[in-house]
Protein backbone atom coordinates (compact mmCIF):
# COMPACT_ATOMS: atom_id res chain seq x y z
CA UNK A 1 0.00 0.00 0.00
CA UNK A 2 2.83 2.42 0.86
CA UNK A 3 4.40 1.78 -2.57
CA UNK A 4 1.07 2.44 -4.30
CA UNK A 5 0.64 5.68 -2.38
CA UNK A 6 4.16 6.79 -3.25
CA UNK A 7 3.54 6.12 -6.94
CA UNK A 8 0.26 8.05 -6.92
CA UNK A 9 1.86 10.98 -5.14
CA UNK A 10 4.73 10.98 -7.59
CA UNK A 11 2.37 10.93 -10.56
CA UNK A 12 0.37 13.78 -9.06
CA UNK A 13 3.54 15.81 -8.54
CA UNK A 14 4.80 15.03 -12.01
CA UNK A 15 1.56 16.21 -13.56
CA UNK A 16 1.89 19.52 -11.79
CA UNK A 17 5.59 19.85 -12.55
CA UNK A 18 5.30 19.24 -16.25
CA UNK A 19 2.76 21.97 -16.45
CA UNK A 20 0.02 20.30 -18.38
CA UNK A 21 -2.69 19.73 -18.71
CA UNK A 22 -3.45 21.70 -15.59
CA UNK A 23 -6.46 20.80 -13.55
CA UNK A 24 -9.64 22.18 -15.10
CA UNK A 25 -10.51 25.60 -13.78
CA UNK A 26 -13.94 27.12 -13.61
CA UNK A 27 -14.53 30.84 -13.90
CA UNK A 28 -17.00 32.08 -11.27
CA UNK A 29 -20.22 33.32 -12.81
CA UNK A 30 -21.48 36.85 -12.28
CA UNK A 31 -23.87 35.45 -9.66
CA UNK A 32 -21.21 33.37 -7.89
CA UNK A 33 -21.43 33.31 -4.12
CA UNK A 34 -18.41 34.56 -2.19
CA UNK A 35 -17.31 31.85 0.24
CA UNK A 36 -14.63 31.14 2.80
CA UNK A 37 -14.19 27.44 3.54
CA UNK A 38 -13.19 26.52 7.11
CA UNK A 39 -11.94 22.94 7.03
CA UNK A 40 -10.15 20.22 8.98
CA UNK A 41 -8.83 18.68 5.77
CA UNK A 42 -6.35 15.85 6.25
CA UNK A 43 -8.10 13.45 8.64
CA UNK A 44 -11.21 12.09 6.91
CA UNK A 45 -11.21 12.30 3.12
CA UNK A 46 -14.47 14.19 2.52
CA UNK A 47 -12.93 17.64 3.13
CA UNK A 48 -10.65 17.21 0.12
CA UNK A 49 -13.62 16.17 -2.03
CA UNK A 50 -15.48 19.28 -0.84
CA UNK A 51 -12.58 21.59 -1.72
CA UNK A 52 -12.30 19.98 -5.14
CA UNK A 53 -16.00 20.53 -5.81
CA UNK A 54 -15.74 24.17 -4.75
CA UNK A 55 -12.81 24.71 -7.12
CA UNK A 56 -14.85 23.22 -9.96
CA UNK A 57 -18.10 25.09 -9.25
CA UNK A 58 -18.75 28.27 -11.26
CA UNK A 59 -21.36 29.24 -8.66
CA UNK A 60 -18.70 29.58 -5.97
CA UNK A 61 -16.07 32.31 -5.67
CA UNK A 62 -13.55 31.12 -3.09
CA UNK A 63 -12.15 34.07 -1.16
CA UNK A 64 -10.02 31.82 0.99
CA UNK A 65 -9.56 28.50 2.74
CA UNK A 66 -8.97 28.43 6.50
CA UNK A 67 -7.88 25.43 8.52
CA UNK A 68 -9.30 24.39 11.86
CA UNK A 69 -8.65 21.90 14.66
CA UNK A 70 -5.55 19.84 15.39
CA UNK A 71 -2.40 20.55 13.38
CA UNK A 72 -3.75 23.52 11.45
CA UNK A 73 -0.36 24.36 9.91
CA UNK A 74 -0.07 20.91 8.34
CA UNK A 75 -3.66 21.18 7.15
CA UNK A 76 -2.72 24.49 5.48
CA UNK A 77 0.16 22.78 3.65
CA UNK A 78 -2.26 20.16 2.37
CA UNK A 79 -4.62 22.88 1.17
CA UNK A 80 -1.68 24.70 -0.48
CA UNK A 81 -0.81 21.63 -2.48
CA UNK A 82 -4.35 20.65 -3.43
CA UNK A 83 -5.15 24.18 -4.60
CA UNK A 84 -1.83 24.37 -6.44
CA UNK A 85 -2.49 21.15 -8.30
CA UNK A 86 -5.93 22.51 -9.14
CA UNK A 87 -4.30 25.57 -10.70
CA UNK A 88 -5.65 27.83 -7.93
CA UNK A 89 -2.58 29.10 -6.13
CA UNK A 90 -4.35 32.48 -6.13
CA UNK A 91 -6.71 31.35 -3.36
CA UNK A 92 -5.42 32.45 0.08
CA UNK A 93 -4.91 29.81 2.76
CA UNK A 94 -5.04 30.87 6.42
CA UNK A 95 -4.03 28.90 9.51
CA UNK A 96 -6.54 28.41 12.28
CA UNK A 97 -6.08 28.03 16.02
CA UNK A 98 -4.24 24.75 16.71
CA UNK A 99 -5.64 22.26 19.21
CA UNK A 100 -4.56 18.92 20.58
CA UNK A 101 -5.00 16.34 17.77
CA UNK A 102 -7.55 13.62 18.48
CA UNK A 103 -7.17 11.53 15.33
CA UNK A 104 -4.43 10.45 12.96
CA UNK A 105 -3.55 12.88 10.18
CA UNK A 106 -4.15 10.28 7.49
CA UNK A 107 -2.92 12.38 4.55
CA UNK A 108 0.35 13.50 6.12
CA UNK A 109 2.61 12.27 3.31
CA UNK A 110 0.76 14.38 0.77
CA UNK A 111 0.75 17.43 3.04
CA UNK A 112 4.46 17.16 3.83
CA UNK A 113 5.46 16.72 0.19
CA UNK A 114 6.47 20.37 -0.10
CA UNK A 115 4.78 20.97 -3.45
CA UNK A 116 3.20 24.44 -3.80
CA UNK A 117 4.16 25.18 -0.19
CA UNK A 118 3.79 28.83 0.75
CA UNK A 119 6.27 30.75 2.86
CA UNK A 120 3.69 31.81 5.40
CA UNK A 121 -0.04 31.88 6.11
CA UNK A 122 -2.16 34.57 7.77
CA UNK A 123 -4.11 33.80 10.93
CA UNK A 124 -7.56 32.43 10.11
CA UNK A 125 -9.51 34.53 12.62
CA UNK A 126 -7.98 37.79 11.40
CA UNK A 127 -8.32 36.74 7.75
CA UNK A 128 -12.02 35.94 8.06
CA UNK A 129 -12.78 39.17 9.92
CA UNK A 130 -10.90 41.24 7.34
CA UNK A 131 -12.78 39.60 4.48
CA UNK A 132 -16.14 40.23 6.15
CA UNK A 133 -15.24 43.90 6.56
CA UNK A 134 -14.26 44.12 2.87
CA UNK A 135 -17.46 42.35 1.74
CA UNK A 136 -20.13 43.04 4.38
CA UNK A 137 -23.30 41.04 3.91
CA UNK A 138 -21.83 39.12 0.95
CA UNK A 139 -19.83 36.21 2.37
CA UNK A 140 -20.97 32.68 3.11
CA UNK A 141 -18.78 30.98 5.69
CA UNK A 142 -18.69 27.26 4.88
CA UNK A 143 -17.93 25.31 8.06
CA UNK A 144 -16.86 21.72 7.44
CA UNK A 145 -14.75 21.15 10.54
CA UNK A 146 -14.94 21.70 14.30
CA UNK A 147 -15.99 25.26 15.07
CA UNK A 148 -12.81 26.40 16.83
CA UNK A 149 -12.21 29.43 14.58
CA UNK A 150 -15.88 30.36 14.58
CA UNK A 151 -16.00 30.52 18.37
CA UNK A 152 -12.84 32.65 18.44
CA UNK A 153 -14.27 35.08 15.87
CA UNK A 154 -17.50 35.49 17.84
CA UNK A 155 -15.50 36.14 20.99
CA UNK A 156 -13.25 38.67 19.29
CA UNK A 157 -15.72 40.63 17.16
CA UNK A 158 -19.35 39.44 17.28
CA UNK A 159 -20.62 42.53 15.46
CA UNK A 160 -18.45 41.85 12.42
CA UNK A 161 -19.36 38.16 12.51
CA UNK A 162 -23.02 39.15 12.21
CA UNK A 163 -22.19 40.87 8.91
CA UNK A 164 -21.79 37.50 7.21
CA UNK A 165 -24.46 36.75 4.64
CA UNK A 166 -24.85 33.28 6.17
CA UNK A 167 -23.13 30.20 7.52
CA UNK A 168 -23.51 26.92 5.62
CA UNK A 169 -22.31 24.07 7.78
CA UNK A 170 -21.98 20.32 7.93
CA UNK A 171 -22.67 19.33 11.49
CA UNK A 172 -25.12 18.00 13.99
CA UNK A 173 -27.50 15.06 14.25
CA UNK A 174 -31.25 15.66 14.50
CA UNK A 175 -33.12 12.38 13.92
CA UNK A 176 -30.30 10.10 12.74
CA UNK A 177 -26.82 9.29 14.04
CA UNK A 178 -23.85 7.69 12.32
CA UNK A 179 -24.55 4.45 10.49
CA UNK A 180 -25.60 2.79 7.26
CA UNK A 181 -27.89 5.29 5.48
CA UNK A 182 -29.83 2.40 3.92
CA UNK A 183 -30.59 0.77 7.27
CA UNK A 184 -33.15 1.92 9.82
CA UNK A 185 -32.07 5.20 11.41
CA UNK A 186 -29.76 5.03 14.38
CA UNK A 187 -30.52 7.37 17.31
CA UNK A 188 -29.13 10.92 17.10
CA UNK A 189 -25.73 11.42 18.70
CA UNK A 190 -23.08 14.11 19.18
CA UNK A 191 -21.55 14.76 15.77
CA UNK A 192 -17.81 15.35 15.24
CA UNK A 193 -17.85 19.00 14.17
CA UNK A 194 -20.10 19.96 17.08
CA UNK A 195 -18.72 17.83 19.90
CA UNK A 196 -15.12 18.94 19.35
CA UNK A 197 -15.95 22.51 20.39
CA UNK A 198 -19.32 22.53 22.09
CA UNK A 199 -19.04 26.10 23.45
CA UNK A 200 -18.25 27.41 19.96
CA UNK A 201 -21.28 25.59 18.53
CA UNK A 202 -23.49 27.08 21.24
CA UNK A 203 -22.18 30.55 20.42
CA UNK A 204 -22.83 30.04 16.70
CA UNK A 205 -26.48 29.08 17.16
CA UNK A 206 -26.96 32.14 19.36
CA UNK A 207 -25.03 34.58 17.16
CA UNK A 208 -27.94 35.87 15.07
CA UNK A 209 -26.37 34.87 11.72
CA UNK A 210 -28.48 32.90 9.21
CA UNK A 211 -27.43 29.23 9.47
CA UNK A 212 -28.00 26.54 6.87
CA UNK A 213 -27.29 23.19 8.47
CA UNK A 214 -26.54 19.86 6.79
CA UNK A 215 -26.51 17.28 9.64
CA UNK A 216 -25.82 13.54 9.58
CA UNK A 217 -29.45 13.04 8.58
CA UNK A 218 -28.75 14.22 5.02
CA UNK A 219 -24.99 13.87 4.47
CA UNK A 220 -24.10 10.18 4.86
CA UNK A 221 -23.44 9.86 1.14
CA UNK A 222 -21.49 6.72 0.32
CA UNK A 223 -19.22 6.98 -2.72
CA UNK A 224 -19.09 3.42 -4.01
CA UNK A 225 -16.45 1.80 -6.21
CA UNK A 226 -18.15 2.63 -9.51
CA UNK A 227 -18.40 6.30 -8.70
CA UNK A 228 -14.80 6.40 -7.50
CA UNK A 229 -13.62 4.72 -10.69
CA UNK A 230 -15.52 7.23 -12.80
CA UNK A 231 -13.96 10.15 -10.94
CA UNK A 232 -10.39 8.88 -10.85
CA UNK A 233 -10.35 7.82 -14.52
CA UNK A 234 -10.67 11.49 -15.57
CA UNK A 235 -6.90 11.75 -14.96
CA UNK A 236 -6.65 15.50 -14.47
CA UNK A 237 -4.17 16.83 -11.92
CA UNK A 238 -7.09 17.53 -9.58
CA UNK A 239 -8.63 14.05 -9.81
CA UNK A 240 -5.17 12.48 -9.59
CA UNK A 241 -4.65 14.44 -6.36
CA UNK A 242 -7.98 13.17 -5.02
CA UNK A 243 -6.99 9.64 -5.97
CA UNK A 244 -3.66 9.96 -4.15
CA UNK A 245 -5.37 11.37 -1.05
CA UNK A 246 -7.99 8.63 -1.15
CA UNK A 247 -5.41 5.84 -1.21
CA UNK A 248 -3.35 7.50 1.50
CA UNK A 249 -6.52 7.80 3.61
CA UNK A 250 -6.45 4.01 3.53
CA UNK A 251 -10.11 3.06 3.85
CA UNK A 252 -12.52 1.71 1.28
CA UNK A 253 -15.79 3.61 0.90
CA UNK A 254 -15.69 7.34 1.66
CA UNK A 255 -18.73 9.11 3.04
CA UNK A 256 -19.03 12.55 1.44
CA UNK A 257 -20.50 14.48 4.35
CA UNK A 258 -18.82 17.82 3.64
CA UNK A 259 -19.35 18.20 -0.13
CA UNK A 260 -23.09 18.59 0.47
CA UNK A 261 -22.43 22.11 1.77
CA UNK A 262 -20.92 23.16 -1.57
CA UNK A 263 -23.59 21.30 -3.53
CA UNK A 264 -26.28 23.10 -1.53
CA UNK A 265 -24.80 26.51 -2.35
CA UNK A 266 -24.82 25.64 -6.04
CA UNK A 267 -28.17 23.81 -6.15
CA UNK A 268 -30.23 24.24 -2.95
CA UNK A 269 -32.82 21.73 -4.15
CA UNK A 270 -30.26 18.96 -3.57
CA UNK A 271 -30.78 19.38 0.18
CA UNK A 272 -34.15 21.06 0.91
CA UNK A 273 -34.19 22.92 4.22
CA UNK A 274 -36.84 23.69 6.79
CA UNK A 275 -36.80 26.24 9.63
CA UNK A 276 -36.01 24.78 13.04
CA UNK A 277 -34.83 25.93 16.44
CA UNK A 278 -31.60 24.10 17.26
CA UNK A 279 -30.14 24.02 20.75
CA UNK A 280 -26.70 22.54 21.41
CA UNK A 281 -26.61 20.89 24.83
CA UNK A 282 -23.56 20.40 27.03
CA UNK A 283 -22.89 16.93 25.59
CA UNK A 284 -22.89 18.12 21.99
CA UNK A 285 -26.33 16.94 20.97
CA UNK A 286 -28.10 19.24 18.52
CA UNK A 287 -31.70 19.15 19.65
CA UNK A 288 -34.71 20.52 17.79
CA UNK A 289 -36.88 22.46 20.21
CA UNK A 290 -39.94 24.66 20.04
CA UNK A 291 -39.49 28.38 19.62
CA UNK A 292 -38.31 30.87 17.06
CA UNK A 293 -36.19 29.21 14.33
CA UNK A 294 -32.46 29.92 14.36
CA UNK A 295 -31.45 27.62 11.50
CA UNK A 296 -32.56 26.19 8.19
CA UNK A 297 -31.97 22.45 8.42
CA UNK A 298 -31.79 19.76 5.72
CA UNK A 299 -33.07 16.44 7.05
CA UNK A 300 -33.32 14.54 3.77
CA UNK A 301 -31.34 14.45 0.54
CA UNK A 302 -31.31 12.39 -2.65
CA UNK A 303 -27.98 10.52 -2.94
CA UNK A 304 -28.55 9.73 -6.63
CA UNK A 305 -29.12 13.39 -7.49
CA UNK A 306 -26.15 14.44 -5.36
CA UNK A 307 -23.70 12.09 -7.04
CA UNK A 308 -24.93 12.99 -10.52
CA UNK A 309 -24.31 16.62 -9.59
CA UNK A 310 -20.91 15.93 -8.03
CA UNK A 311 -19.48 13.80 -10.83
CA UNK A 312 -20.79 16.13 -13.53
CA UNK A 313 -18.24 18.71 -12.39
CA UNK A 314 -15.32 16.43 -13.23
CA UNK A 315 -16.31 14.06 -16.03
CA UNK A 316 -15.73 15.69 -19.41
CA UNK A 317 -13.03 15.59 -22.02
CA UNK A 318 -11.24 18.89 -22.67
CA UNK A 319 -12.51 21.13 -25.43
CA UNK A 320 -9.67 22.26 -27.67
CA UNK A 321 -9.42 25.97 -28.38
CA UNK A 322 -7.15 27.94 -30.69
CA UNK A 323 -4.62 28.17 -27.88
CA UNK A 324 -3.03 24.89 -26.83
CA UNK A 325 -3.01 26.11 -23.23
CA UNK A 326 -6.62 27.31 -23.18
CA UNK A 327 -8.23 23.99 -22.30
CA UNK A 328 -11.55 24.00 -20.51
CA UNK A 329 -13.69 21.29 -18.98
CA UNK A 330 -17.16 22.83 -19.29
CA UNK A 331 -19.76 21.72 -16.81
CA UNK A 332 -22.42 21.65 -19.52
CA UNK A 333 -20.46 18.95 -21.35
CA UNK A 334 -19.70 17.08 -18.14
CA UNK A 335 -23.28 16.40 -17.10
CA UNK A 336 -24.36 14.38 -20.16
CA UNK A 337 -20.99 12.59 -20.12
CA UNK A 338 -21.65 11.40 -16.57
CA UNK A 339 -25.24 10.45 -17.45
CA UNK A 340 -24.10 8.44 -20.48
CA UNK A 341 -21.53 6.60 -18.38
CA UNK A 342 -24.10 5.51 -15.83
CA UNK A 343 -26.66 4.56 -18.48
CA UNK A 344 -24.21 2.47 -20.49
CA UNK A 345 -22.96 0.49 -17.51
CA UNK A 346 -26.53 -0.11 -16.31
CA UNK A 347 -25.71 0.66 -12.69
CA UNK A 348 -27.81 2.22 -10.00
CA UNK A 349 -26.37 5.22 -8.24
CA UNK A 350 -28.15 4.08 -5.10
CA UNK A 351 -26.48 0.86 -3.98
CA UNK A 352 -28.45 -0.99 -1.30
CA UNK A 353 -25.36 -3.00 -0.39
CA UNK A 354 -23.50 0.15 0.67
CA UNK A 355 -21.14 0.49 -2.25
CA UNK A 356 -17.48 -0.32 -2.71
Amino acid sequence: MRIAIAILLALSSAGAARGGPRAPQSTPSAEAEKVIIDTDVGDDIDDAFALALAVRSPQVEILGVTTTFGDTELRAKLADRLLGEAGREDIPVAVGIPTQPKTAFTQRIYAEGGHFARNSHPAAVDFILSQIKQHPGEITLVCIGPLVNVGAIIDKDPATFRRLERVVMMGGSIDRGYGDPYAPPTPPEPEWNIVNDIPAAQKLFSAGVPIYMMPLDSTQLKMDETKRAFLFRQATPLTEALSALYYEWGQRTPTLYDPMTIAFIDQPELCPVQPMRIVVDDKGYTRAESGAPNAQVCLHSDPEAFFRFYLSHFGAAPVESKSADARQYPRAAAAPFAQTYFDRTKIALLNPAGGG
